[in-house]
């Protein structure tokens, strides 16, 4: 359980770069970065002109939607949800949403993400994927609350945050679905289940200005945030998905514990407009999200930083949005999970990634910021990931049978389209 890597560049969370630095892993923390280090009984790996990351967190997922993976392309976002997606949803099985959720954590590491946050139903079944693939979980039990009454969702999802309370690669959280789809009276349910349980909160927030509107009708001019704050939802950690239509009376409510998930690709895809983010995004805690496959098809959080990057220099000017900038919320993430990763340094999860730039995709490297973050293809130039002093990507292979997992999915996939769409409770 030790490694000992040689003579690499290291990247921090801050986006600085270090040298010529050896870093040593021992029983999968980091134990020691410097210059000459030695290990006499670790497996010594030369790292010379490779570049030595921390792992990328994802804090936005619905990772069993893997199976959906373009299922529902080219229509309006109600559309999308009401005709196309939500209604084959309802005819998922559990075999789909494991499957699914093990295809995404496969390509999820394969691209560098060491951690990610999820929120779905059925979180047991994730948890399973993590745990059998390595990746550390960050799962949210979807509730709805159907008819107001969460009452049956609820329990599911407290029996889920008491089994996998104390577990190394899960941490389970509360996910009311969103402001829109659960009443106040739930919303403040799950809330206050979330607070007796020492667990966070993860939901969707604002994330069209459709939703703002309906939100400022049906509740006297309160817009989703003015509700979830109502609620409690901004007195524990908590993940927003989304928050795109974000207004600036909304910012008097968030503080440390308070995250926005950005999935720009998914934005762009559905038209969903510009809406706050971009404008407010000093004012708020930013990390990179990916919403669902279905939507973005992939699991890429240097390409969803990379379209935020490229649309806020559209939108405002060419000399802001910097790489540093850019590349801490490819690290925000890490400091909203509790996995005690994304750092490089003594006493921290050794949750890497190692680099070779030296590819036709990246070289030459001007700058190793840029050509991660606008050049670089991660399944490609991320060659090794190391997860708790784990390899589950090495030499460019995952540590699993990938090929078991596509076919099992596509398997899934097929059943799934001769079901066909059933008749879904949601509504967007």
């Amino acid at each position: 359980m030790k490694t000992l890597f040689k003579n690499a560049n290291l990247i921090n969370e801050l986006g600085d770069v270090l040298t010529n630095q050896d870093l040593l892993v021992v029983d999968g923390k980091i134990a020691e970065i410097g210059e000459n280090l030695c290990c006499d009984d670790a497996e010594t790996i030369d790292c010379t002109d490779r570049f030595i990351t921390p792992g990328f967190a994802s804090m936005h997922n619905h990772s069993p939607m893997n199976i959906f993976k373009g299922i529902a392309e080219d229509v309006h976002i109600d559309d999308w949800f009401n005709k196309e997606l939500w209604p084959y949803e309802s005819k998922m099985q559990d075999e789909d949403i494991y499957w699914g959720a093990k295809l995404a954590c496969a390509e999820m590491i394969n691209n560098g993400i060491t951690a990610f946050a999820d929120h779905y139903f059925k979180g047991h079944l994730i948890a399973q994927a993590c745990q059998e693939t390595g990746i550390k979980g960050d799962i949210a039990w979807t509730i709805f609350g159907f008819g107001g009454d969460c009452s049956e969702e609820l329990a599911l999802a407290t029996k889920f945050c008491e089994d996998y309370k104390n577990d190394a690669l899960v941490n389970p959280r509360m996910g009311p679905h969103s402001p829109y789809m659960c009443s106040p009276e739930v919303l403040k349910e799950v809330i206050d289940k979330a607070k007796e349980l020492g667990v966070g909160i993860h939901l969707h927030i604002s994330e069209t200005k459709a939703q703002v509107d309906a939100s400022k009708e049906l509740h006297g001019g309160k817009t989703p945030f003015d509700v979830v704050n109502e609620a409690g939802g901004f007195s524990l950690p908590c993940i927003v998905g989304h928050g795109l239509w974000v207004e600036e009376n909304d910012l008097k409510y968030l503080n440390d514990d308070v995250v926005f998930a950005v999935s720009p690709k998914t934005y762009t895809k559905l038209g969903m407009g510009d809406g706050g983010l971009w404008k407010y995004r000093k004012q708020i805690n930013i990390a990179a999200g990916n919403d669902g496959s279905a939507s973005s098809n992939s699991i890429d959080v240097l390409e969803q930083i990379r379209m935020f990057a490229l649309l806020g220099k559209w939108y405002d000017n060419a000399e802001d949005f910097t790489l540093k900038e850019m590349w801490q919320y490819l690290m925000a993430g890490h400091k909203y999970l509790n996995f005690n990763s994304g750092k490089l340094a003594v006493g921290y999860a050794a949750d890497l990634n190692i680099f070779d730039l030296n590819t036709v995709s990246t070289a030459p490297v001007y700058n190793p910021l840029a050509a991660i973050i606008y050049s670089a293809v991660p399944s490609v130039n991320i060659t090794d990931v190391m997860i708790d002093g784990k390899f589950v990507k090495r030499n460019g292979k995952l540590a699993f049978d990938e090929k078991e997992i596509i076919t099992n999915a596509s398997a899934c996939a097929k059943e799934i389209y001769a079901r066909g769409r059933g008749v879904t409770k949601l509504y967007f």
